[in-house]
């Protein structure tokens, strides 16, 4: 399986201006800059798609591990912080972080610790970051 996505840049780093597309039509020509990278501009940016797949692939990870321990969800809400910070003559993603809140009527806490921690690990996506990554899990039920 491969996916795909495009980028478009035009000028130079601080005043140039660009476009993320992918071959879904969910982005198409999606602005982002260097105001929407370091300064809050409107527009999206990397750090920012990182963090929506990070969390998407970890809360549907989570779900496949509940699943194998005979528990499914009534609701999992995970939001991702990517952090990007200057590390020697550059940037780096140094952390990304996980916080997830989970509606799990009756569950067994040590079966959702577990598939917690199995999904922070096994997601695709965490195998693909090199920076630290926590998660921050909290259980209704």
């Amino acid at each position: 399986m491969q996916r795909k996505a495009s980028a478009v840049w035009q000028g130079d780093l601080k005043s140039g201006k660009g476009s993320i597309s992918t071959d879904s039509g969910t982005l198409k020509n999606t602005q982002y800059s260097f105001g929407t990278r370091f300064e809050n501009a409107v527009g999206t940016n990397p750090e920012e798609l990182l963090a929506a797949a990070h969390a998407g692939c970890f809360t549907m990870a989570l779900s496949a591990q509940l699943g194998g321990a005979g528990i499914t969800a009534t609701k999992l809400e995970t939001t991702c912080t990517i952090t990007l910070e200057k590390v020697g003559e550059g940037f780096s993603i140094t952390k990304s972080h996980l916080d997830l809140v989970a509606n799990i009527p009756g569950a067994d806490k040590a079966k959702f610790d577990a598939a917690v921690k199995a999904a922070e690990t096994g997601c695709p996506v965490s195998k693909l970051y090199k920076a630290e990554i926590s998660v921050n899990a909290r259980l209704i039920s």
